[in-house]
């Protein structure tokens, strides 16, 4: 997949002005954990708990999710020159598993570099990179540094707990409170291990 468009352009160039790398993401997120807020528009009681709920999700992962010796020789075989650009908020529940794991392989990596942007300050760019009509986050813009051009995306979720949510949309037509304990359940059992496949997948090594 390679996107070239104009408006999705310029669209990336002014949000990169303004990305964060993963360290201030998470220095960010800690302030508004102090200040018993969070980020995005709506500003609610219940996502100021989420933020702190993923605020220290963030630090576990930080700590427990491994780079083994094939993954990283994997990592090392790759060559490109690429951005990874995260549509992100801090209520998120998906970004509080996705975003560590991809922190974790692009520190393994020169060639990659990971910035985020929050997804209610760049509107713009988020409606360019819908997921089934919806503003769907953590979203991962894949950029190639020399010509511009989007390569791929990522997200909102790694394909194992994508396919998990289809199937119960299928078989239930929404997404019961339960679920979502079930999904973070899994997320706990999968230790970021199917964001890496899916990821070093993208990146052909």
């Amino acid at each position: 997949m390679t996107l070239k468009n104009p408006s999705v352009e310029t669209s990336i160039t002014q949000s990169l002005k303004t990305a964060i790398s993963y360290n201030d993401y998470r220095e960010t997120v800690g302030q508004l954990v102090e200040n018993k807020s969070t980020s995005g528009n709506e500003k609610t009681e219940a996502l100021a708990n989420y933020t702190m709920l993923n605020d220290r999700r963030m630090k576990r992962w930080d700590k427990t999710i491994k780079i083994s010796e094939a993954i990283q020789k994997r990592i090392s075989n790759f060559y490109g020159n690429v951005t990874w650009l995260v549509i992100t908020e801090s209520w998120c529940g998906d970004a509080a598993h996705v975003i560590p794991a991809l922190h974790k392989i692009a520190s393994r990596s020169e060639h990659i570099d990971l910035k985020l942007v929050f997804r209610d300050e760049h509107e713009t760019l988020m409606d360019h990179f819908l997921t089934n009509g919806g503003r769907a986050i953590a979203k991962v813009i894949i950029i190639d540094n020399v010509t511009g051009n989007v390569l791929n995306t990522f997200g909102p979720r790694p394909s194992e707990a994508t396919q998990l949510v289809n199937d119960y949309k299928a078989n239930h037509g929404q997404l019961t409170p339960q679920f979502k304990e079930d999904l973070q359940g899994w997320y706990n059992k999968n230790k970021g291990q199917n964001v890496i496949e899916d990821m070093l997948a993208i990146m052909n090594v």
